[in-house]
């Protein structure tokens, strides 16, 4: 009886495990700056998403460049940093420092971002899930990290939690990425205009009565304006016609 039994049958309900896979390597591609961090985060996972992306900075005079990061979390701080209107700079994978444990271990550590200000700030962002930033050893290891990231690298380093970046605040942050890079600049001053002045302004479709332009462009615009920090939206909730909206203080 037990030869008829396979691997993974039915009764063993677990993750089946995948052999390992190689870590992708882009080649070159024309109109795309390479990738340039100093490691390589794109191998199989099973237990978060590995995501590449084509990206645009001011430093990079706004030609499109391979980034790589190593959960989803990781690109939804990343889409952040990039709709941020003092964005100068993003890195993937910037630097690897090396500390001694708590226990005189050697090891290394890669940063998962580096964004830089049009003030020439840098910062060194770590991206970690909650439960492992909960625990001690975690905090330990983040301010020997901090201890061993020289000036050289980075003015300061941040710490930012994944639970921080539900999935619809990924979802909104992934259309505010797109939208911002696909312009549109009449829509956003016309909608800034009457966003502005109208007094019973309370959700999105309150616009759509007032502005001169197709529901679809109105609903674009919101999330450029929130995105460059004109208007104010909870993004934990997926941003539509029917959320509540107002124009930054």
């Amino acid at each position: 009886m037990l030869d008829d039994i396979i691997e993974h049958d039915e009764w063993n309900h677990t993750v089946k495990k995948m052999p390992k896979a190689p870590k992708i390597k882009y080649p070159e591609i024309y109109g795309l700056l390479a990738f340039d961090g100093v490691r390589n985060p794109s191998a199989r996972s099973s237990t978060s998403h590995r995501i590449s992306m084509a990206y645009r900075t001011k430093a990079n005079d706004w030609l499109p460049k391979i980034g790589m990061c190593e959960s989803a979390a990781e690109f939804a701080v990343a889409l952040e940093v990039l709709i941020h209107p003092d964005t100068y700079d993003l890195r993937f994978q910037s630097h690897t420092v090396k500390f001694v444990d708590e226990v005189g271990k050697n090891r290394s550590y890669t940063h998962d971002l580096l964004a830089t200000d049009r003030k020439g700030k840098r910062r060194a962002i770590f991206v970690r899930n909650e439960k492992s930033l909960s625990k001690p050893k975690t905090r330990r290891e983040i301010r020997a990290i901090i201890a061993a990231t020289s000036l050289r690298i980075a003015d300061e380093m941040i710490v930012v939690s994944a639970s921080s970046y539900p999935r619809q605040r990924r979802e909104n942050l992934f259309r505010m990425h797109a939208y911002v890079f696909d312009g549109d600049t009449e829509a956003d001053d016309i909608v800034w205009g009457v966003a502005s002045r109208l007094s019973s302004l309370w959700l999105v479709k309150d616009l759509y009565d007032h502005v001169p332009l197709p529901q679809w462009r109105i609903l674009r615009s919101c999330y450029r304006l929130v995105a460059r920090q004109k208007m104010v939206a909870n993004l934990n909730h997926v941003l539509s016609e029917n959320s509540r909206i107002e124009v930054a203080a």
